[in-house]
């Protein structure tokens, strides 16, 4: 089974109804941040130089089926008209027939955006009834929207069955990153896993330990499996009902030869304020009435070192309370040395996950990774070793 790239196939007059993820944050009607745009632009441009046609389907926030003008994707068509160098037209529906003969209008290298599609109630349902009425806007289906894999929805799923199939660009620069970072890593590979609790990431604990030769915990997390140890966590955040769940993923990483490394040292403060009064200690011994809030140097260091002698660094979650200084610290000096490795061409570096892109932000070191993720649920069900529907819609026999 093979999953079919658009950019290989004969696109010159096809409608293609490209399912994207535009969904970026607006002020006062305005798109204050063009990433995501961005990124579909580069990769639709080219097929538009081709002579395609492009129906644009995409989603905004959550209006549960239901029309709301807070949520329309109008406001949207002067980025991406500037994104991709040409005029975008607008559907104020994505099904019927009034969009069908907007997308039958569209003449070669022409754009059309269709209103957001959750205003259909069928399509988080995964409704093959809408499923239909979609496949009327084109020729070609093209899924382009990773970050929505992993839903079975009627733009991403029930759509697959009505016509041919295909990954759009940044779809495949995103599956071929990702299994150049889990599923076929070069050797040795760490991945980093932070955030605030273990029961969150059970699963993806579990997937990764048997997947990579060292595991470092940060974050919440990391008080949790000090605390399984034994140690003095004090105030801070952790979980003490998961100590089996701990000693499981202990177990599963001991059998496989996974290395788990934890924070040797912590910055603790007795307030979880920016700026307030911080001190170092040994990672076992918080203070009763003070919390771990970051990673320490010596953990730093010795995670660096992690680091060098590995080949592949996965990401996933901040060390410590990072969007408060001074927490973020230890983020910011791992991701800078992940960064430096990754520039020196001595590893290949994949982060994802809201927290993380926003660390990776902070730290100034985005662009030098070699692939960060802008999915969030998708990116951490991939993590957890799942099947993503919208990308196993996608596969075809390589005879197709």
């Amino acid at each position: 089974m093979a999953i079919r790239s658009i950019c290989n196939a004969d696109v010159a007059g096809k409608r293609l109804l490209v399912r994207a993820d535009l969904n970026v944050p607006i002020q006062e009607g305005k798109v204050t941040d063009t990433t995501r745009i961005d990124r579909f632009a580069e990769g639709m441009k080219p097929l538009l130089a081709k002579g395609a046609r492009l129906v644009i389907l995409t989603h905004m926030g959550r209006p549960n089926g239901v029309m709301n003008p807070a949520l329309s994707v109008d406001k949207l068509r002067p980025v991406l008209s500037d994104a991709l160098g040409a005029p975008v037209r607008f559907s104020d529906v994505s099904s019927g027939v009034s969009a069908e003969i907007h997308a039958n209008a569209l003449q070669n290298g022409e754009v059309l955006l269709c209103e957001n599609l959750r205003f259909n109630r069928g399509e988080e349902s995964n409704d093959p009834a809408l499923a239909q009425q979609f496949s009327q806007l084109g020729d070609i289906y093209v899924n382009d929207a990773f970050s929505c894999a992993h839903r079975a929805h009627a733009s991403t799923e029930a759509i697959t069955h009505l016509m041919p199939a295909f990954a759009g660009p940044l779809m495949m620069e995103e599956l071929g990153a990702l299994k150049s970072a889990l599923e076929d890593p070069q050797r040795p590979s760490v991945a980093i896993v932070g955030g605030a609790k273990v029961s969150s990431k059970i699963a993806v604990l579990k997937n990764l330990v048997g997947q990579v030769d060292h595991l470092i915990v940060g974050g919440g997390m990391a008080n949790t499996f000090l605390f399984a140890d034994g140690a003095q966590v004090g105030k801070s955040l952790h979980e003490a009902d998961q100590i089996d769940t701990i000693r499981d993923i202990a177990r599963l990483a001991k059998a496989v030869g996974c290395t788990i490394h934890l924070p040797s040292d912590v910055v603790v403060a007795r307030e979880f304020k920016a700026g307030a009064d911080a001190e170092l200690v040994p990672a076992n011994t918080c203070p009763v009435d003070a919390m771990i809030l970051d990673a320490g140097p010596g953990a730093v260091d010795a995670f660096s070192q992690v680091l060098v002698s590995s080949r592949t660094i996965l990401w996933n979650g901040p060390l410590g309370a990072f969007e408060m200084p001074p927490f973020d610290v230890a983020t910011v000096a791992l991701a800078r040395k992940a960064a430096e490795l990754t520039r020196a061409g001595k590893c290949v570096s994949v982060a994802g996950g809201g927290d993380t892109v926003a660390a990776l932000n902070a730290a100034g070191v985005t662009g030098d990774f070699t692939y960060v993720s802008s999915a969030g649920g998708a990116f951490l069900e991939w993590l957890e070793g799942r099947a993503l529907p919208g990308v196993a819609a996608l596969m075809q026999d390589e005879k197709v």
